[in-house]
Order: structure tokens, then C-alpha cells, then sequence
């Protein structure tokens, strides 16, 4: 190895990935190509703007433009951009190293698999642009210069592992990437990359809306002049592509296809949109939009450190790629372009936060975004599945932070209940099948619908025939605290407070506060017995099987918001909550009778400690101490032996 060369190793989940590039085992080979474009054309957009907001960066940004060459002979293939270039540490950020969470999940989903078109979705949710080279190329090249750096970067691998990187003095401004090609397969022409003709059809197909010129040196053959003579073959640069910004041309005038390669230009993305948005505004602000709703969710739409955002232009003028004030955080997932016309071309993320004008376009965005996902949800209800399972998590993040929107918010979102095992209702349909006499929409939160179904919580709920949603994203603990009804109907959790599931067959007012003399003593002993974990005990009406259960104050904190709440840094106090108990239970109605015959034995205490427990169990909390409920259960079941 030459001095200055030094040679490192792929982090393991790039390794992996790689792995999966040189064995290739995905259909679309062609978007190597629109990906390794869409680098130079992102690194172009860049250099611009650096120039722009850097007059002293010394580079010349008069003939910005991407170059692809063939050599057909060395059998290689060579992406060349004049654009930003990177530094040597940004090559290893970007390139040797997969800084982002979910690979290992990921990696998990391609070895599940079941066919190459399943793990090609995958990859596509995940992104990973720059490795799809290895698909075609046995060893791939770059070249880079940052621009007003004095030192160029040159950057090689085979996609086994390593990698070399070194230090150059001598390379243009900008990146380029070459790819020393597979050998070549006789019966697959299809992927014949050292064919003019290929090449011109791919940019055609993939990238012909690029902003900048695609340019490339082709043959011209010139017919001989007079019989006998000779074909006359020069060479020509050619620009390939149209350079023509989809959001500025009407809509009847966009097929289809170029939307789709569009996005996954603008999106990094392998998966076609699920919907394409097309706005165009005159007036006080005028600005045109393109956006897109995605198919899949991205890998990191979960994770805090992710890109999100669409992109900026101010007259056709890039400006930046990630502009998140220009959507609310819980339409994250939307990509695509805005292009103002009224900004200066001058600002930063800290002024726009304060730009009435990006706000007004805000706003409009998102009661746009919003009128598509409800007619998704009126006229396509397959395309509305879709989106409500890959997105549905984060867009009811919306019921938390959009109080203008709420009400829509609603109306688009879906739930489980109990209505059905597989299909999840609107609150609208909830509402149209509420019982004769029902004021309340029920509600359980939870982890799992298995979990829920099982709940003591439901039991009287599901005798008597009420719906009850299943809510089991950890947001759902959040926004039901803060949407308090839907279309009149308040909404009730069915672990809160009393209810009142009357139907006029229960026991009248005076069996009731007969009842209630019968057990006045133990529900008083209890709450003694118990003072260190319940405020108050009382007979229950939700119950219909299990003994006993654990209700929150109407307004008061879940436990499994207040874990929620500590998760994140919060130190919040959880108070104590109201046992509940079935009257007509045997454990109960025993408890009753051990307590005024033996009030004074150990035992009896015991069993309301082993109650109490079961209890909290049964909704899936955790005990406070499992060592002592261990063995107050093991000598009881022992007595039982």
C-alpha cells in the first residue's frame, strides 16, 4: 500500500448492508444511477447556496453541471459533479459509516424475507443511496475536493469490508464517483451500463427533471457523403436531460412515472408515493408546492437526531433541504418541494421561525395534507389502511400540539375496538353505533389488544354490549388527556372514574344501599389495611369476573403516563389510586366473611395484600415488592396442597 494510503474498516451495519449490495439479490439495479445523480445534484444545490452565503468562499459556480462517461473499453463508469466536495471526515461520516439507528431492526427485516421484492422494500424504507452502487461495480472510486479546501480526498473499496481513504493535492472542485463494472453478461443487455443508449434512457427515466444539465459525450454517426465513402463518427457533449421543475408545470402535463421518480429523487426513497399533492397559491403569498405521501414509513421517523422537513426553493433557487418550519413535526413523513417566490434568498432556519409568510404557507400545507388524507380515507379505502398503519402512530402526535386542526385530526384518524378484530373504525362510526342511551365514547389504553381484552376494566363493558376503543401507541396515554370529546360525546376511559353502565336490569337503589351496609366494614378495613397503595376502596359496577380492580381518579395520572412522563426526564407524582371490588365474587364475599369472623388473623391481611396484588397484575402493572407477593401466593398454594 502507498504511504499516505490508509485503510479502515466498515462499521458493522455498513458491512452488512454492503454485503447485501455485492451479492445483490434486488430487481431494480437501474437506481444506482438516479441515486449517485441525485448526490451530485444535492452537492450542486449546496455549493450554490454556500456561495451565495459565503462571498468570500473563493469558487467559480458559473457552469454548475453533472458529467457521466463511459469507458467502455476499461469498463467503467464515472458520475462527476463540480459541486460542494467533501472533506476527508465527511467521507467517513457519510460513507464508512452508517451513523444511524434502526440498522440493526432493519437487518433483522432482510433476513425475514421471504422473496427479493420484500427485501427490496425494505431497503428502500431504509435509504441507502451510495451503497447501491455495489450492485453494478465490483470496486467503486471517489474523488472529492470541498470546496475552498486546499486538500482533495480519494476514497476506494471493493464493498468487502474495507476501505482505503488518502489524501490527494491535485483534483477539480466537487466529487466524482467511478465504477469499475461487473463483468459483463451476454444474455442481459437490459443492464449493459457502458451503452450510451442505456445510460441516456435511465436519465430520461430517472432524473430528466434535474435542476442541473446532465451532460455526456456521445457518438454522432454522419452516413458517408457519396456512395463508397465512408460513415463519419465525431463526438459530441450532449445535455441528456430537460431540466424542466415538475412543480412549475401543470399537472395534466406530469405523467404519472415522473412524479414517482420525482420523489424518489427528492425523498432518497426506493417505494412509490402513496400520494402526490400539487399546490399552486396567488395572491398575498404565492408560492408553488409538490408533495408527496410516502408508502412506507422511513426507518428513523421515530428518531429524534432524523431529517425532516421538505425542501425550500425561493424562485427556483435552492435554499434548503430540510425546512421543518414549513410542516408541522407530526407530518414529518410528507417530502417534497416548496418554491417561494416572495423570500429573500437570504435566510436561515432562525429567521423563518419568525417569517410571517412561511407560517401563512404552513398553515395551508397542513389543512392541504390534512383534505388529502381525509379523502383518502372517503374514496380509497386500501390506499387509507395503508397510510393509517404506516403513519397513523405519528399523526395522532398532531391531537397534542395542532389544536386548530384537532377536530380534523379526529375525523381521519382510525382505532381498534372491540368491534372488530381486524378492522379499525373512525370515531364517526363509533358514534353512529353507540348504544340507545350512551353519552360516552369508551376507552382502554394499553400495551397490546391482547392485554386490553383481558383487562378486568372491560368485563362489565363487554356483558353488557358496549364498544370500547384499544388504544395501544404509547401516544395514545397522551393526546386522550388532552381531546376531551368527539362530536358532543366525551371521552371516558373505562380505568377512570365511575361509570354508570345502568341498563335498568341491575339491582335498584335500595338492594344497592343494602349492599353497600353489608360491606361498609371490610371496604373501611381495606382502605386501612391498604393505606400505603390505595386511596379509597369501593364496590365496583364495571366488574362482572375478577375480583377486584385499580380505577384512576377521573383526573388523574395513569401509571402508565406517569412511566411515560419519567421516561423523558420528567419527575412526576403518581398518586394513589381506588380499588374496586366484585361483590359478587367468592374471593370478595370471603374476604367479607374471614374478616367478621377473625379480624384479627394474620392471614386475612395477607389476603387482602394478595387482592390487591392480583389487582395490579391483572392490568399489567408491576408489583412493588413481587418478592413479598411471591411468597405470600407460594404459603397459601402450599396450604392448598
Amino acid at each position: 500500500m502507498n504511504a499516505g494510503v490508509e485503510q479502515l474498516e466498515f462499521q458493522a451495519e455498513a458491512r452488512q448492508l454492503l454485503d447485501l449490495m455485492v451479492h445483490s439479490v434486488y430487481s431494480n439495479k437501474d437506481s444506482f444511477l438516479r441515486e449517485l445523480i441525485s448526490n451530485a445534484s444535492d452537492a450542486l444545490d449546496k455549493l450554490r447556496l454556500e456561495a451565495f452565503r459565503n462571498k468570500d468562499l473563493k469558487v467559480d459556480t458559473s457552469d454548475l453541471h453533472i458529467e457521466i462517461d463511459v469507458d467502455k473499453g476499461a469498463r467503467t463508469l464515472t458520475i462527476r459533479d463540480n459541486g460542494i466536495g467533501m472533506t476527508r471526515d465527511e467521507v467517513i461520516g457519510l460513507i464508512g459509516t452508517l451513523a444511524k439507528s434502526g440498522t440493526a431492526e432493519l437487518r433483522q427485516q432482510l433476513r425475514e424475507a421471504k422473496n427479493a421484492a420484500a427485501s427490496e422494500e425494505l431497503i428502500g424504507q431504509f435509504g441507502i443511496g451510495f451503497y447501491s452502487s455495489f450492485m453494478v461495480a465490483d470496486k467503486v472510486e471517489l474523488l472529492t475536493h470541498k470546496a475552498g479546501e486546499s486538500e482533495a480526498t480519494k476514497w476506494e473499496s471493493s464493498g468487502e469490508g474495507t476501505y482505503t481513504i488518502e489524501a490527494v493535492d491535485d483534483a477539480p472542485q466537487g466529487t466524482s464517483v467511478t465504477l469499475h463494472l461487473k463483468p459483463e453478461d451476454a444474455e442481459d443487455e437490459l443492464h449493459d451500463y457502458t451503452s450510451d443508449w442505456k445510460i441516456k434512457s435511465l436519465v430520461k427515466q430517472y432524473s430528466d427533471f434535474i435542476a442541473w444539465p446532465i451532460r455526456m459525450e456521445v457518438e454522432r454517426r454522419t452516413p458517408p457523403a457519396e456512395e463508397g465513402g465512408e460513415e463519419v463518427v465525431t463526438i459530441e457533449t450532449e445535455t441528456i436531460n430537460s431540466m424542466k421543475a415538475l412543480w412549475a408545470r401543470p399537472k395534466d402535463e406530469v405523467s404519472e412515472e415522473e412524479y414517482k421518480e420525482f420523489y424518489k429523487h427528492i425523498a432518497h426513497a426506493w417505494d412509490d408515493p402513496l400520494e402526490v399533492i400539487a399546490m399552486k397559491a396567488e395572491g398575498t403569498f404565492e408560492y408553488q408546492a409538490l408533495l408527496f405521501i410516502p408508502s412506507h414509513a422511513p426507518f428513523d421517523m421515530f428518531n429524534r437526531d432524523a431529517k425532516v422537513g421538505v425542501q425550500l426553493y425561493v424562485k427556483r433557487v435552492f435554499i434548503m433541504g430540510d425546512c421543518d418550519q414549513l410542516m408541522p413535526e407530526y407530518l414529518r413523513f410528507v417530502k417534497g418541494v416548496v418554491d417561494a417566490q416572495d423570500l429573500s434568498l437570504n435566510v436561515s432556519r432562525e429567521i423563518l421561525q419568525q417569517d410571517r409568510q412561511i407560517n401563512a404557507i404552513r398553515r395551508r400545507l397542513t389543512k392541504k395534507v390534512l383534505s388529502t388524507i381525509k379523502e383518502l380515507q372517503s374514496e380509497r379505502a386500501e390506499d387509507y389502511r395503508t397510510f393509517w398503519t404506516q403513519f397513523g402512530r405519528v399523526v395522532k402526535e398532531g391531537l397534542l400540539s395542532d389544536f386548530d386542526n384537532q377536530d380534523t385530526l379526529l375525523q381521519i384518524s382510525s382505532f381498534a375496538s372491540t368491534h372488530s378484530e381486524e378492522d379499525a373504525t373512525t370515531l364517526a362510526e363509533y358514534v353512529e353505533r353507540m348504544k340507545d342511551g350512551q353519552e360516552q365514547i369508551f376507552y382502554a389504553t394499553g400495551e397490546t389488544r391482547q392485554q386490553l381484552l383481558k383487562s378486568p376494566h372491560l368485563e362489565a363493558f363487554r356483558a353488557k354490549g358496549y364498544e370500547v376503543l384499544l388504544l395501544t401507541d404509547p401516544v395514545d396515554e397522551v393526546w386522550v388527556g388532552s381531546v376531551t370529546e368527539f362530536d358532543g360525546k366525551p371521552l371516558q376511559s373505562v380505568a377512570k372514574g365511575e361509570v354508570d353502565l345502568d341498563s335498568g336490569e341491575e339491582k335498584s337503589e335500595a338492594e344497592r344501599e343494602e349492599q353497600e351496609k353489608e360491606f361498609a366494614d371490610l371496604l373501611t378495613w381495606l382502605k386501612e389495611t391498604l393505606s400505603e397503595h390505595v386511596k379509597e376502596v369501593r364496590l365496583s359496577t364495571r366488574l362482572t369476573e375478577s375480583p377486584a380492580c385499580l380505577i384512576t381518579d377521573a383526573f388523574g395520572m395513569t401509571p402508565a403516563l406517569a412511566r411515560i412522563y419519567q421516561a423523558s426526564g420528567q419527575a412526576v407524582p403518581v398518586g394513589k389510586r381506588i380499588l374496586e371490588l366484585n361483590p359478587s365474587h367468592p374471593l370478595v364475599t370471603g374476604l367479607r366473611q374471614a374478616h367478621q369472623e377473625r379480624a384479627d388473623d394474620p392471614t386475612v391481611a395477607e389476603t387482602a395484600e394478595l387482592l390487591y396484588g392480583t389487582a395490579l397484575l391483572a392490568e399489567g402493572g408491576a408489583l412493588e415488592d413481587p418478592a413479598r407477593f411471591a411468597e405470600l401466593l407460594a404459603d397459601r398454594l402450599a396450604r392448598t396442597v
